[in-house]
Formats: C-alpha cells, sequence, structure tokens
C-alpha cells in the first residue's frame, strides 16, 4: 500500500463545530494518524481480557452498557470517516446529523457477543486509517458540511480521535475502574 506523507497539523477553529470542541481538545500532538493508531492499541489492551459479563456493565441504570459503548464508537467512526471520504473526494453534498441515541436503541450490541464488537472496532479503525492514510495534502483541508456546519476532513479525523478517547477514558473511570 502507497501512502502519502503530508503535514496535516491540527483543525483550526472553524474547522469543525464548536460542540466537537470537547473531543477535537483531548487529542495532543500533530500527527493524527500515529495518534489513531496509538488510541486503536489503548482500546484494544483496555478491552483485552475483558468476560462477556463485563460486555453488559453499565455504571448507572439508564446508561448505556460496555457493548452499548464500543458499538456506538465503531458507529460514530464509521458516521465520520464516510464524512472525511465524501469530503476529501470533493464532494459538497451538505451531510446529514445522526442520532447516536438511536442508533444505539435500534443497534443489536447488547446481543453480540463482547468479542464480536471488538472485532468490529479493530476492523472499522482499520478502514479509517487505511482511508485517511492515502490522502494527499489537499484532501485534508477540504472542507463540507455535517450537520448543518463547516468542517475539514483534518477536523474530522480529530473528532474520530478524541471521541473514542473520550469514551475509553468513560470506560476506565466510570466502568472498569478499580476498587
Amino acid at each position: 500500500m502507497s501512502t502519502v506523507t503530508v503535514n496535516i497539523g491540527r483543525p483550526q477553529v472553524g474547522e469543525y463545530a464548536p460542540f466537537y470542541e470537547k473531543y477535537v481538545s483531548k487529542v495532543e500532538g500533530n500527527d493524527i494518524l500515529t495518534t489513531l493508531d496509538e488510541g486503536r492499541r489503548k482500546t484494544l489492551l483496555l478491552l483485552s481480557g475483558r468476560t462477556e459479563k463485563d460486555g453488559d456493565i453499565r455504571y448507572a441504570p439508564e446508561k448505556w452498557s460496555v457493548k452499548e459503548v464500543i458499538g456506538h464508537v465503531c458507529d460514530a467512526e464509521r458516521v465520520f470517516a464516510y464524512r472525511a471520504m465524501r469530503i476529501a473526494r470533493n464532494d459538497a453534498t451538505p451531510l446529514a446529523s445522526f442520532d447516536e441515541n438511536e442508533f444505539v436503541k435500534n443497534a443489536p450490541f447488547s446481543h453480540m457477543p463482547l468479542s464480536e464488537l471488538i472485532e468490529d472496532y479493530i476492523a472499522v479503525r482499520r478502514a479509517t486509517l487505511t482511508l485517511l492514510r492515502n490522502l494527499d495534502e489537499t484532501a485534508w483541508t477540504r472542507r463540507g458540511t455535517a450537520s448543518n456546519n463547516p468542517v475539514t476532513v483534518r477536523g474530522l479525523a480529530y473528532i474520530i480521535a478524541g471521541h473514542e478517547l473520550h469514551h475509553r477514558r468513560m470506560l476506565e473511570e466510570k466502568y472498569f475502574r478499580q476498587s
């Protein structure tokens, strides 16, 4: 696989909706591809050795289970990566929003084995990295519209990384905290 090496840099104000600052601000450094790959390793380390019973943990009665969190991370990454692909390919069609709660509510996550959800996470991240590694410099800064807000491909990559980091920290702190 041939990849193009470019200086991607961090997204600037206006490259994503203000709502996503809570995710983008969590991402350290300027090497988003390495960050995404390291995030994959850290998430897999956190999930390795977990039992099926662990997949059903909820830290509060109305909160998502571990399985639902993993499924949500995969769904959101698919949506964000799809947006990045469309924008990178210079498609100016405005892209719709999605309701993460409806996605989880209507998904089979709670009935899936935890190991299958982990495999899905691996597959989604590999696909995201393959897409992003093969973009040229122009594609990274292309602008599009998603959820009625301007966004760049670079902004979407940082959103993906920060969103995963947010949920990994939630799993560490609220689901798998040590007593």
